[in-house]
């Protein structure tokens, strides 16, 4: 089994890199980032695995990383999202990593593994499915059912937040105003390939990437020069 590592290394004999040649690292950086997933290194067309779906998993209290290796190893990848943020430590900015969902975790794998994986481990009793309540409540267990990412979403948003930038920001549907309901791909610049729709966010264009059902992810400032309408 594997998480989703570093862009040099392979999975199933699949690169997850795109090619893209890689910045060098921020300095002051105070720790690696445990998305594993750098700066323009995600894949677009890296294999599908048979009945393998990408699901939301929710930790109680604030406690998902507690558990986090067995599912790494029962999980066909994991994906834990973080975000550089700066902060003033004395008197130098330190641009350090955080949790960007504190309480989620994103898994590739079947909802019959992930299940089994519950029952065998009493230790990730404190994870859950975040559950799809636009959706009838299932006959059988008498919950909702499980949210499931297209598997395309999911790389998208691995793609946008996997980038070491700090600008790269969680937002509310009320403070998003968008241009238009046009779907757009960023073509140049850090950015380059993350799709969404263009919003004015904080006075600045931005595009935002829509994780249904979990969170609205923004960019940074995008020029208008590097969008490009998706027909």
């Amino acid at each position: 089994m594997h998480t989703l590592s570093n862009v040099s290394s392979r999975q199933n004999g699949l690169s997850l890199s795109d090619g893209r040649d890689k910045p060098a690292i921020i300095p002051e950086v105070q720790e690696t980032s445990s998305n594993e997933v750098v700066n323009g290194g995600v894949s677009s067309d890296y294999a599908q695995m048979g009945n393998c779906q990408w699901y939301v998993l929710r930790a109680t209290y604030n406690r998902v990383e507690k558990g986090l290796d067995i599912l790494k190893s029962a999980m066909a990848y994991t994906y834990l999202p973080k975000r550089l943020t700066l902060k003033r430590i004395g008197a130098k900015n330190k641009r350090q990593w955080e949790p960007l969902l504190p309480n989620m975790v994103f898994v590739y794998s079947s909802q019959d593994v992930i299940e089994k994986t519950f029952r065998d481990n009493k230790s990730l009793a404190h994870y859950r499915f975040y559950r799809d309540k636009t959706q009838q409540i299932n006959g059988c267990d008498g919950k909702h059912p499980p949210i499931v990412i297209p598997y395309e979403d999911m790389m998208n948003f691995i793609r946008l937040t996997s980038i070491e930038n700090e600008h790269i920001r969680l937002v509310a549907p009320e403070h998003c105003h968008y241009k238009s309901g046009d779907r757009v791909r960023i073509v140049d610049g850090d950015f380059i390939d993350v799709e969404g729709r263009v919003a004015r966010i904080a006075g600045q264009q931005r595009v935002v990437v829509e994780m249904r059902g979990i969170c609205l992810v923004a960019t940074a400032y995008i020029p208008s020069a590097f969008l490009e309408k998706i027909v």
